[in-house]
Protein backbone atom coordinates (compact mmCIF):
# COMPACT_ATOMS: atom_id res chain seq x y z
CA UNK A 1 0.00 0.00 0.00
CA UNK A 2 1.34 3.28 -1.47
CA UNK A 3 1.77 6.47 1.49
CA UNK A 4 -0.99 8.31 -0.50
CA UNK A 5 -3.40 5.66 0.15
CA UNK A 6 -2.29 4.96 3.74
CA UNK A 7 -2.70 8.87 4.44
CA UNK A 8 -6.12 8.94 3.15
CA UNK A 9 -7.15 5.66 4.93
CA UNK A 10 -6.21 7.08 8.16
CA UNK A 11 -8.48 9.98 7.54
CA UNK A 12 -6.69 12.63 6.06
CA UNK A 13 -7.93 14.74 2.92
CA UNK A 14 -5.64 14.58 0.08
CA UNK A 15 -3.51 17.17 -1.35
CA UNK A 16 -6.19 19.27 -3.15
CA UNK A 17 -8.85 19.48 -0.61
CA UNK A 18 -6.19 20.97 1.85
CA UNK A 19 -5.69 23.40 -1.09
CA UNK A 20 -8.89 24.24 -1.34
CA UNK A 21 -9.42 24.30 2.40
CA UNK A 22 -6.41 26.82 2.59
CA UNK A 23 -8.04 28.87 0.02
CA UNK A 24 -10.79 28.83 2.02
CA UNK A 25 -10.00 29.81 4.81
CA UNK A 26 -7.76 32.63 3.37
CA UNK A 27 -11.18 33.92 1.98
CA UNK A 28 -12.45 33.94 5.31
CA UNK A 29 -9.12 36.41 7.00
CA UNK A 30 -10.71 39.81 4.41
CA UNK A 31 -14.48 38.73 5.32
CA UNK A 32 -13.72 38.39 9.09
CA UNK A 33 -11.57 42.10 8.68
CA UNK A 34 -15.23 43.61 7.14
CA UNK A 35 -17.44 42.49 9.54
CA UNK A 36 -15.21 43.58 12.62
CA UNK A 37 -14.63 47.03 11.20
CA UNK A 38 -18.72 47.10 10.72
CA UNK A 39 -19.32 45.61 14.27
CA UNK A 40 -17.14 48.49 15.37
CA UNK A 41 -18.77 51.33 13.28
CA UNK A 42 -22.25 49.99 14.42
CA UNK A 43 -20.71 49.50 18.34
CA UNK A 44 -18.89 52.49 19.01
CA UNK A 45 -19.84 55.50 20.27
CA UNK A 46 -19.48 58.45 17.56
CA UNK A 47 -17.36 61.32 18.70
CA UNK A 48 -17.97 64.26 16.65
CA UNK A 49 -16.24 66.55 18.42
CA UNK A 50 -12.18 63.86 17.67
CA UNK A 51 -10.21 66.09 15.73
CA UNK A 52 -7.75 65.13 12.42
CA UNK A 53 -4.22 66.14 13.13
CA UNK A 54 -5.52 69.36 15.06
CA UNK A 55 -9.12 69.71 12.51
CA UNK A 56 -12.46 69.38 13.87
CA UNK A 57 -15.66 69.67 12.38
CA UNK A 58 -15.59 70.91 8.90
CA UNK A 59 -11.45 71.66 8.93
CA UNK A 60 -11.60 67.93 9.60
CA UNK A 61 -13.90 67.33 6.25
CA UNK A 62 -11.82 69.59 4.33
CA UNK A 63 -8.54 67.90 5.64
CA UNK A 64 -10.13 64.41 4.84
CA UNK A 65 -11.26 65.40 1.16
CA UNK A 66 -7.42 66.54 0.34
CA UNK A 67 -6.32 63.23 1.74
CA UNK A 68 -8.76 61.59 0.42
CA UNK A 69 -7.74 63.20 -3.44
CA UNK A 70 -4.52 62.15 -2.85
CA UNK A 71 -5.12 58.80 -1.64
CA UNK A 72 -6.86 58.42 -4.65
CA UNK A 73 -4.56 59.75 -7.33
CA UNK A 74 -2.16 57.08 -5.77
CA UNK A 75 -4.51 54.42 -6.32
CA UNK A 76 -4.99 55.18 -10.21
CA UNK A 77 -0.81 55.50 -10.57
CA UNK A 78 -0.86 52.43 -8.73
CA UNK A 79 -3.74 51.05 -11.36
CA UNK A 80 -1.06 52.60 -14.83
CA UNK A 81 1.78 50.96 -12.82
CA UNK A 82 0.08 47.53 -12.76
CA UNK A 83 -1.30 47.85 -15.98
CA UNK A 84 2.33 48.61 -17.37
CA UNK A 85 3.40 45.59 -15.39
CA UNK A 86 0.90 43.53 -17.15
CA UNK A 87 1.84 44.88 -20.98
CA UNK A 88 -1.36 46.23 -21.07
CA UNK A 89 0.05 49.83 -21.81
CA UNK A 90 1.51 49.52 -25.82
CA UNK A 91 3.43 52.43 -25.72
CA UNK A 92 5.45 51.35 -22.91
CA UNK A 93 8.32 48.57 -22.97
CA UNK A 94 8.41 45.93 -20.71
CA UNK A 95 8.14 47.09 -17.13
CA UNK A 96 11.46 46.61 -15.11
CA UNK A 97 12.09 45.94 -11.47
CA UNK A 98 11.87 49.73 -10.21
CA UNK A 99 8.50 49.74 -11.59
CA UNK A 100 7.68 47.03 -9.28
CA UNK A 101 8.99 48.43 -6.63
CA UNK A 102 7.67 51.77 -7.00
CA UNK A 103 4.18 49.80 -7.56
CA UNK A 104 4.64 48.26 -3.66
CA UNK A 105 5.88 51.61 -1.94
CA UNK A 106 3.01 53.95 -3.91
CA UNK A 107 0.75 51.00 -2.44
CA UNK A 108 2.22 50.98 0.62
CA UNK A 109 1.75 54.67 0.95
CA UNK A 110 -1.69 54.29 -0.07
CA UNK A 111 -1.96 51.92 3.01
CA UNK A 112 -0.30 54.54 5.52
CA UNK A 113 -2.70 57.60 3.89
CA UNK A 114 -5.94 55.98 4.39
CA UNK A 115 -5.51 55.00 7.92
CA UNK A 116 -5.74 58.33 9.57
CA UNK A 117 -8.66 59.22 7.42
CA UNK A 118 -10.17 56.09 7.88
CA UNK A 119 -9.85 56.08 11.68
CA UNK A 120 -11.15 59.46 11.89
CA UNK A 121 -14.22 58.41 9.84
CA UNK A 122 -14.83 55.30 12.28
CA UNK A 123 -13.93 57.52 15.55
CA UNK A 124 -15.83 60.89 15.10
CA UNK A 125 -19.27 59.22 12.95
CA UNK A 126 -18.66 55.35 12.96
CA UNK A 127 -21.31 53.35 10.79
CA UNK A 128 -24.31 55.07 9.64
CA UNK A 129 -26.84 53.75 7.84
CA UNK A 130 -28.98 57.40 7.62
CA UNK A 131 -28.69 58.01 3.97
CA UNK A 132 -27.68 56.62 0.92
CA UNK A 133 -24.72 58.84 0.15
CA UNK A 134 -23.43 57.73 3.97
CA UNK A 135 -24.23 54.52 4.03
CA UNK A 136 -22.45 53.62 0.55
CA UNK A 137 -19.10 55.51 2.47
CA UNK A 138 -19.64 53.53 5.46
CA UNK A 139 -20.13 50.39 4.02
CA UNK A 140 -17.50 50.81 1.32
CA UNK A 141 -14.90 52.39 3.87
CA UNK A 142 -15.20 48.74 5.77
CA UNK A 143 -14.96 47.13 2.82
CA UNK A 144 -11.84 48.89 1.33
CA UNK A 145 -9.78 47.28 4.54
CA UNK A 146 -11.01 43.56 3.87
CA UNK A 147 -10.39 43.98 0.19
CA UNK A 148 -6.66 45.21 0.96
CA UNK A 149 -6.15 42.48 3.18
CA UNK A 150 -7.74 40.31 0.03
CA UNK A 151 -4.86 41.52 -1.97
CA UNK A 152 -2.02 41.01 0.54
CA UNK A 153 -3.16 37.33 0.75
CA UNK A 154 -3.55 36.40 -3.32
CA UNK A 155 -0.42 38.73 -3.49
CA UNK A 156 2.05 36.30 -1.06
CA UNK A 157 0.68 33.43 -1.36
CA UNK A 158 1.32 31.84 -4.62
CA UNK A 159 -2.01 29.24 -5.37
CA UNK A 160 -4.26 31.52 -6.68
CA UNK A 161 -5.55 31.59 -10.34
CA UNK A 162 -3.85 34.36 -12.95
CA UNK A 163 -6.87 37.13 -12.55
CA UNK A 164 -7.26 36.74 -8.98
CA UNK A 165 -4.23 39.50 -8.25
CA UNK A 166 -6.33 42.02 -11.21
CA UNK A 167 -9.02 41.23 -9.46
CA UNK A 168 -8.43 42.30 -6.00
CA UNK A 169 -5.96 45.02 -7.40
CA UNK A 170 -9.00 46.32 -9.33
CA UNK A 171 -11.13 45.96 -6.45
CA UNK A 172 -9.24 48.14 -3.76
CA UNK A 173 -8.83 51.00 -6.90
CA UNK A 174 -12.83 50.82 -7.22
CA UNK A 175 -13.42 50.88 -3.37
CA UNK A 176 -10.99 53.85 -3.08
CA UNK A 177 -12.77 55.80 -6.10
CA UNK A 178 -16.46 55.32 -4.60
CA UNK A 179 -15.26 56.52 -1.15
CA UNK A 180 -13.66 59.51 -3.11
CA UNK A 181 -16.75 60.20 -4.97
CA UNK A 182 -18.97 59.89 -1.51
CA UNK A 183 -16.90 61.67 0.79
CA UNK A 184 -14.35 63.90 -0.75
CA UNK A 185 -15.91 64.60 -3.95
CA UNK A 186 -19.25 65.48 -2.21
CA UNK A 187 -17.58 67.76 0.05
CA UNK A 188 -15.17 69.44 -2.41
CA UNK A 189 -18.72 69.62 -4.81
CA UNK A 190 -20.24 71.97 -2.00
CA UNK A 191 -21.76 68.67 -0.54
CA UNK A 192 -23.67 67.19 -3.36
CA UNK A 193 -22.44 64.35 -5.01
CA UNK A 194 -24.99 63.42 -8.43
CA UNK A 195 -26.41 60.11 -8.05
CA UNK A 196 -26.17 60.05 -4.35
Amino acid sequence: MSAGTADHMDGAAPPATHRRLHGLLWLLLPVAVTAGLYWFGRAHIPDYHSSLFGQRGNGARGLKARLGSALLCLALIQLLLALWMYGILPALRTASHRVHTTHRAIGLTAFLLSLPIAWHCITAYGVRLTSTRVAVHSLTGCFLYGAFVAKVIVVRHRGWPGWALPLAGGVLVTAIALLWYAAAFWYLNGFWAPGL
